[in-house]
């Protein structure tokens, strides 16, 4: 198993979010949650990254490494896992690339900084179009592009999706769909939620 989850509680203040869930996801696998708004989809999403702290008796393991122990810049440098979150979450007042770039935080390798980049743009080839734009003026099925993108300019094991077809026209959820099917063939894990079945 890469990622296993057991008895995840989160709370927020007196109200619980989530109450004990489990599953796990194995290496290479495109797992998906689905469920209503409020159902605790994204909170889910956001314990695993640590972005939120999960209640005590909670367990999250990836590669049998403890994720709690870790803040969240670790989960992304360290175990390889990144996140999109659902509202994509672009940084507007930079440019496509500066976006990308922005994500190598942790990296060194600016060979393979320039290869991701350029597996970015062959993969949505509208933001290699798009480069030199500001992410803030792009639409919202290529602000979604972007935000996967930068996602896997952290070379991750394991990307989270949080909705990626939220807001986008059907024509766009397909090609979000295919591409995330790709990135999956090309050896990233894919653990995501959804309301759209």
């Amino acid at each position: 198993m890469q990622l296993v989850v057991e008895n995840l509680s989160v709370s927020y203040g007196n109200i619980k979010a989530l109450h004990g869930i489990s599953f796990s996801v194995d290496q290479g696998e495109i797992v998906t949650i689905i469920g209503a708004n409020g159902a605790g989809k994204s909170t889910t999403l956001r314990a695993i990254s640590r972005m939120i702290p999960s209640d005590p008796g909670s367990k999250i393991e990836f590669m049998g490494d403890d994720i709690l122990k870790y803040n969240t810049d670790k989960v992304v440098s360290k175990l390889g896992i990144s996140h999109v979150p659902e509202g994509r979450m672009i940084f507007g007042n930079l440019t496509v690339t500066e976006n990308l770039t922005l994500a190598c935080f942790a990296r060194k390798d600016s060979d393979g900084i320039a290869r991701d980049k350029k597996w970015v743009f062959d993969l949505f080839p509208r933001l290699d179009e798009r480069k030199d734009q500001l992410a803030g003026t792009l639409s919202g099925g290529e602000q979604q592009m972007l935000a996967i993108g930068r996602a896997l300019m952290s070379r991750p094991q394991l990307l989270l999706l949080d909705e990626p077809s939220l807001g986008l026209a059907p024509k766009l959820v397909e090609k979000i769909f295919e591409t995330i099917i790709e990135i999956n063939k090309s050896g990233v894990t894919i653990f995501l939620v959804e309301q759209n079945a």
